[in-house]
């Protein structure tokens, strides 16, 4: 999945600063330009990963726990701005995630 995501932001006009993931979710620290919202962000890494991901060698694993729709992420998200913090404090926040 990292470098699925890597790869995406490659084309993308958003860069990923960091990312970490835990077991059911995934931290990123994202920069983008104003004319993108973020439902936009988040929607290309999805539909971008659940398209790889089901191509990939794990379809059979995929298709045994998502038999009735290829899907992979859960419909929401949450995303919050790093306000008053500094990045650097949220980029150790997002490392020591993983």
């Amino acid at each position: 999945m990292h470098a699925i995501i890597l790869n995406i932001a490659t084309t993308a006009d958003f860069q990923i600063e960091v990312f970490e993931s835990d077991l059911d979710h995934i931290h990123f620290l994202i920069r983008y330009i104003p004319r993108l919202s973020v439902t936009q962000i988040v929607r290309k890494l999805k539909q971008e990963t659940t398209y790889h991901i089901w191509r990939s060698v794990h379809r059979n694993f995929l298709f045994s726990h998502f038999w009735k729709e290829h899907t992979f992420w859960t419909d929401g998200f949450f995303v919050c701005s790093i306000g008053e913090a500094s990045p650097d404090t949220i980029r150790q926040y997002i490392i020591s995630q993983g």
